[in-house]
């Protein structure tokens, strides 16, 4: 059974960077892409970055506006989500998942069926 665990999360300051981690186990050939979603108090879960697993290209969402890297380890089946300049509307509980979906809406997240227990990430002065 495929299981996602994040960490990596924290208090941070504005300006401040964090890198949050997804450990896949498990992980078949049929997932093919990791994601990262976050959600706010009150808000909509959103799509944040995704990296294919067969050919690594890598999407951001716009909000993101450079500040935000998604890279993967393939020797330790982990996906990273380095984060920089940070800034308060930053602070939400972030997500990894996958998906074994032929075609599959990247930025949807009911299409996505294996989540990790999320990490909460805090910015603020």
């Amino acid at each position: 059974q495929v299981q996602l665990v994040e960490s990596g999360g924290g208090l941070v300051q504005p300006g401040g960077s964090l890198r949050l981690s997804c450990a896949a186990s498990d992980l078949t050939e049929d997932y093919h892409v990791i994601g990262w979603f976050r959600q706010a108090p009150g808000k909509e879960r959103e799509g944040v970055s995704f990296i294919s697993l067969r050919d690594d290209n890598r999407y951001y969402a716009k909000f993101v506006g450079g500040r935000f890297t998604i890279s993967r380890d393939h020797t330790k089946n982990t996906v990273y989500l380095e984060m920089n300049s940070l800034k308060p509307g930053d602070t939400a509980v972030y997500y990894c998942a996958t998906s074994d979906r032929t075609l599959l809406s990247l930025w949807v997240s009911s299409q996505y069926d294996v989540w990790g227990q999320g990490t909460q990430v805090t910015v603020s002065s």
